[in-house]
């Protein structure tokens, strides 16, 4: 074989169809778009245009409400606190804080608050500061000896 003798498989290439030729080429006239209207355009599309009937998203009712001063923070419970400072991921000598929290991977790392739950139990000493904590955590971190830090909250006006 030689260079000269290489070919395309059968079929592998297809000639465009030539559109607007006359009307012997089989997509003369209309070019195979049809009759007059939108759709025989081009670079025209009306998005969620539905022919005339009104379309599915003016059809469906509006549900629900979005509060946008909505406050998000990560849950941590005692329960995994514990088992942190169990498995070694956490040390319970040092002070634990958000970033101590996203390197033991019991928060996101685009997490900015902590909120304190008191699921399950913890029976480590540690140096806690969170944002956020319920008041059965707070008791549960001082009954085991620990300490828990909450950033003081601001003065009413």
């Amino acid at each position: 074989m030689k260079l000269n003798e290489i070919k395309d498989n059968e079929g592998a290439r297809h000639r465009k169809m030539r559109v607007g030729r006359g009307i012997g080429s089989g997509k003369g006239k209309t070019s195979g778009r049809g009759g007059k209207g939108q759709t025989a355009r081009t670079g025209v599309r009306i998005n969620g245009f539905e022919g005339g009937q009104t379309p599915i998203h003016r059809r469906l009712p509006k549900r629900g409400f979005t509060n946008h001063m909505r406050h998000e923070y990560e849950v941590v419970n005692l329960s995994a606190l514990q088992k942190a400072v169990d498995d070694g991921k956490l040390d319970a000598k040092k002070p634990i804080d958000l970033e101590a929290l996203k390197k033991a991977g019991l928060v996101r790392k685009a997490a900015t608050e902590v909120k304190l739950l008191a699921k399950g139990t913890i029976s480590a000493k540690i140096s806690l500061s969170v944002n956020f904590a319920s008041e059965s955590a707070k008791a549960a971190i001082e009954k085991a000896g620990g300490t828990l830090t909450l950033p003081a909250a601001p003065a009413a006006a």
